[in-house]
């Protein structure tokens, strides 16, 4: 073959690289914490308690449980069990600027908590392993009608990595945080609260 052939090769080659190179970029940190955790989508792991606050020493003694139980490619729902209560379910979706968590609590019957679909969106990229959502006004005007006054500056975050999912909520003399172990998967829990098996 000419030598012409193989510079010819070379190039293109090189071309290729770069173009993988320059979609490689094109994904932002918040598309690839969004996709990995939809690499979990249909799994189960179990959690703990790993914050200190008093208030929730009866919560740590319970089993915790989440499902990354709906994926599509805009939405992620992992339903949070904790003991024989199934009414919480995570809900992380994509807008036009960012990401967004919200809460969707239930009762036993399906029937929607007077607190519910709380949450906030991303005001910043964050990272590919930790998202932050602070709390939004929907968010603050139902804390305020339900007289929980001390969640108006909620802030929740979200991580990911190739060992463990967290989540985490925090505000002035408040912190509250989980941890899953997503090395180990567990039996898929029943459906949560209001949704189908």
């Amino acid at each position: 073959m000419s030598a012409t052939y193989h510079i010819k090769a070379l190039l293109g080659g090189a071309v290729i690289l770069a173009l993988a190179a320059c979609q490689a970029k094109a994904v932002s940190q918040q598309d690839a914490f969004f996709d990995k955790i939809s690499e979990h989508c249909g799994k189960a792991y179990a959690g703990k308690l790993v914050s200190k606050d008093e208030v929730d020493a009866d919560f740590g003694k319970q089993s915790m449980v989440m499902h990354v139980r709906e994926c599509s490619d805009t939405e992620i729902r992992i339903p949070f069990h904790v003991g024989d209560d199934h009414s919480r379910t995570w809900v992380i979706s994509k807008t036009d600027t960012g990401l967004r968590l919200k809460h969707d609590h239930r009762h036993e019957d399906g029937s929607e908590d007077a607190v519910t679909q709380y949450g906030g969106d991303t005001i910043y990229e964050g990272a590919k392993s930790r998202q932050v959502f602070p709390v939004d006004q929907f968010s603050i005007d139902m804390f305020e009608r339900e007289g929980l006054e001390a969640s108006v500056v909620n802030i929740w975050a979200v991580e990911i990595n190739n060992a463990t999912y967290a989540y985490e909520l925090s505000r002035p003399n408040r912190h509250f945080r989980v941890e899953f172990d997503v090395t180990k998967p567990v039996e898929t829990p029943q459906a949560p609260w209001g949704f189908e098996d």
